[in-house]
């Protein structure tokens, strides 16, 4: 998985292969020559192989007799994964959208490019990774020049804007699949994770949540006097690339928020098996938002609604001078397992649940 050129500091490349069509996160793992990569025994891996086999454990991977590298492998999920070698960490993000559960068929296909380099460069921003480089697949039921000219626009401008080389991919025929794996790369030894928060640590917000959701309600038909703001949110969401970096040595533990904050939260606490409280009138909440809960009551929204892509992150006491000035304050991590809400004094416990991937 690392070519030996890693171990001189040198350019990293990394190429995979579908196994199966049907199942299009199972993929098998080739080195930088187009080889299949194998263990001792000769067997070629596939990436849930591989994490089975080495998360968390020093890895030595062979092609043949020829070493590819010795790293260790941290956190391998759906959708990021840090490959640690021995001068840098190379962290590898591998969410993908398909078409009806992660967008609308009707999607503006300039902010649906947009989109999905944004969503993976918010993951490396949860690791304070500093982008590199994309790989980019589309499987496509015919070829419209419009649709892929207006996504790639969308697309290729984002990157340009973060100074991310696109460097490969695969183009095929089929049901529209968007899939994207990014790189990035981050100093040894400190990439950000969801395991380290601690007792006592104060939990920060990178900006606002919930104008993402209530884009999503727009668009499902809440008549909304100020749109503009929460479909932007919504349709073409800013990775907080810059944050992510400024948070390397600062916060604990921090992730991105995808799923919806008490989901995401809920993530941190059960890897850092830790409990945490929020406060109410912390929240960052946009004038939109706090119109559309006194409009309908659902003040569960904001904290529940996916797409926002702020960093949620903990900070211990004594460093929380060093959080950028942009970022709010919004509860802290206490030893009570669970996550609970002040809300007007009264506290309650929260389900910790967001946006069900497989529901």
């Amino acid at each position: 998985i690392i070519s030996p050129g890693f171990l001189k500091n040198q350019t990293v490349l990394f190429s995979f292969q579908r196994k199966n069509r049907n199942y299009p996160g199972l993929a098998l793992i080739r080195d930088t020559a187009g080889n299949f990569i194998k263990d001792e025994n000769g067997n070629v891996f596939s990436v849930p192989q591989l994490a089975r086999s080495i998360s968390n454990l020093p890895g030595y991977l062979t092609n043949g007799n020829t070493p590819q590298g010795i790293f260790w492998m941290h956190g391998f999920n759906t959708s990021r994964t840090s490959f640690i070698g021995p001068t840098s960490n190379i962290q590898l993000s591998m969410p993908f959208e398909t078409s009806l559960r992660h967008f609308f068929n009707d999607t503006n296909p300039e902010q649906l490019g947009h989109k999905l380099l944004a969503v993976n460069l918010s993951d490396l921003a949860s690791m304070g990774a500093k982008p590199l480089s994309v790989t980019l697949a589309i499987t496509l039921p015919s070829v419209n020049e419009a649709w892929l000219s207006a996504f790639a626009k969308g697309f290729l401008t984002l990157a340009e804007r973060y100074s991310v080389d696109l460097i490969g991919g695969d183009t095929t025929a089929g049901a529209l699949t968007l899939t994207v794996q990014a790189l990035g790369l981050v100093p040894r030894g400190q990439a950000l994770t969801r395991s380290a928060a601690k007792v006592g640590d104060f939990i920060y917000l990178s900006g606002n949540i919930g104008d993402a959701g209530l884009g999503l309600k727009i668009t499902q038909g809440y008549d909304c006097t100020q749109p503009d703001n929460a479909l932007k949110q919504f349709n073409q969401p800013e990775p907080a690339c810059d944050t992510g970096q400024m948070l390397i040595g600062v916060a604990n533990a921090c992730i991105d928020i995808s799923d919806g904050l008490a989901s995401d939260l809920g993530h941190i606490l059960q890897q850092s098996q830790v409990g945490a409280c929020l406060h109410w009138e912390e929240l960052p909440l946009s004038d939109a938002v706090l119109s559309y809960i006194q409009d309908t009551g659902d003040w569960i929204m904001p904290l529940v609604a996916g797409d926002d892509y702020q960093l949620c992150f903990t900070v211990s006491p004594e460093k929380a001078s060093l959080v950028p000035n942009h970022c709010q304050k919004i509860g802290i991590i206490e030893a009570q397992h669970g996550l609970r809400l002040n809300k007007s004094g009264i506290i309650q416990t929260l389900e910790v649940k967001g946006y069900e991937h497989f529901s």
